[in-house]
């Protein structure tokens, strides 16, 4: 079970960030290990506890508001309720932490089987606040970055169990994307994909 203690109780060391290389865009953070393993095991369990979705070609899971992807846009009649207890833990250990500016109140959960990927794009502008933090669960993977106008591109390996935050020009002026393969090349490495489950946290804009 996963008790607020869990959630916050990573050694200090955890939480510092990655000394990212000066190829990736402005506004971009990444926390090699921001959970414990055990946290991280606890966390795909009370996910997969609940139902997913079918509505794209990978399995997704939306809390608090639900993304219309086709309309690209979030109102009132989108809201679906409180985060869980254990999503609303971990944007509340972001926060406190100084990784988010809010409290999220939006969570969406996709799963990528090997294979999988996600079409380059930046997050929807007028529905999302400047930041979005996303957790890596399970599986490492090689995601892109495409400057939108330069067209300049730049990856980072996502390990497992770690912390993704997007803020300004990465936010904005970047898409990122995963490409549609079973494995991935990296520091002249091959890395096997596995199940990956990604933890998108994110507070909703309605005007």
């Amino acid at each position: 079970m996963l008790t607020q203690l869990a959630l916050f109780e990573s050694p200090a060391q955890q939480v510092n960030a990655y000394v990212k290389p000066i190829c990736l865009p402005a506004g971009l953070q990444y926390y090699s290990q921001y959970i414990s393993s055990q946290v991280a095991r606890d966390l795909i369990t009370a996910v997969d506890a609940s139902p997913w979705l079918d509505d794209l070609k990978r399995r997704v899971q939306h809390y608090g508001y639900r993304y219309d992807y086709k309309s690209r846009r979030i109102n009132y009649d989108m809201y679906l309720g409180a985060l869980p207890d254990w999503g609303q833990q971990l944007s509340l250990r972001m926060y406190v932490e100084g990784i988010l500016p809010f409290v999220a109140d939006q969570l969406i959960i996709n799963e990528y089987l090997p294979g999988q990927g996600i079409t380059p794009h930046i997050d929807c502008e007028p529905c999302f606040e400047d930041t979005i933090a996303s957790l890596s669960l399970n599986s490492s993977c090689l995601m892109d970055f495409t400057q939108a106008e330069t067209l300049e591109t730049t990856s980072l390996l996502l390990d497992p169990s770690s912390l993704l935050v997007l803020s300004g020009e990465a936010r904005y002026n970047w898409k990122h994307g995963i490409a549609n393969r079973k494995k991935d090349k990296y520091n002249n490495q091959i890395i096997e994909r596995n199940r990956r489950i990604s933890l998108t946290f994110r507070k909703v804009i309605i005007k």
